[in-house]
């Protein structure tokens, strides 16, 4: 049995002790049906977030719409996803695998505990020490490969105009690449976590309410200064915009939380 690349054995997916529905699906559907449901076990796709969108999909698998389309559907028979109309589609599958590997990894954090216990404001104490100096690191050590990949996840974010969950998820990546780029494999785990909890359903819910259009505009002028000030390494100023960015997600979070 493969780990997919995450050190977490895969599970069997649920339809392959269902045979009878298998002649009822393409191939290709199936496939990408499997590959998300892999990702889904090994906790690349966390239970309750959402999924990339089917164009992006699309575009990671190299087929149409319609075909990824079928393939949320085979995995909402199954019960691996949720589709919500006008949200998108989220994780609905937990896996005990991800439950028992990531409390090893993480010397038995329960992710879940953490996020249901930290406050608005702990987590803001936690951002306000680990985030610029993440991208004071940055700053320093991306490399234009970093920077490409930063440079096309701002584009994607300046191109939402309403909707706060595809808003979030791809600020939380963006956040990641820089990360990332202080190519510090420990601060990179360090982060993870905070990421994880972040990615939690009763986190997304508040950080959703916050992102109005207007908020959705300002939230995109403040990534653009900071990926400016990222590309021209100038480390003061990506600094300060970082904390700035933290101070305004930190008020919209406070009145946010219920």
């Amino acid at each position: 049995m493969t780990d997919h690349g995450f050190g977490i054995p895969i599970e069997p997916a649920p339809w392959d002790r269902d045979l009878s529905a298998l002649p009822m699906v393409k191939q290709s559907v199936k496939a990408i049906a499997t590959d998300i449901f892999n990702r889904i076990s090994t906790g690349e796709y966390p239970f309750g977030t959402r999924l990339p969108a089917e164009r992006d999909l699309a575009a990671t698998f190299g087929e149409s719409r319609a075909t990824i389309r079928q393939a949320l559907e085979f995995l909402e028979t199954y019960g691996a996803v949720a589709r919500r109309a006008g949200s998108g589609t989220f994780v609905s599958y937990r896996s005990d695998n991800v439950r028992r590997s990531s409390a090893e990894a993480a010397g038995y954090l329960n992710i879940s505990s953490i996020a249901e216990t930290i406050s608005p404001f702990e987590m803001n104490v936690a951002e306000s020490i680990l985030e610029p100096e993440i991208v004071r690191l940055a700053s320093i050590y991306m490399s234009v490969r970093d920077l490409t990949k930063l440079g096309q996840q701002l584009a994607r974010l300046e191109a939402i105009v309403t909707d706060a969950a595809e808003f979030a998820e791809v600020e939380k990546q963006f956040m990641m690449t820089i990360c990332e780029g202080t190519h510090n494999s420990l601060i990179v785990a360090m982060y993870r976590i905070m990421h994880e909890v972040r990615r939690q359903p009763q986190w997304c819910a508040n950080k959703n309410r916050t992102l109005t259009p207007v908020r959705i505009r300002e939230a995109q002028r403040a990534l653009r200064s900071l990926y400016t000030a990222l590309e021209r390494r100038d480390v003061d100023t990506a600094v300060e915009c970082m904390r700035l960015y933290i101070s305004s997600t930190h008020e919209d979070m406070i009145y946010a939380s219920p």
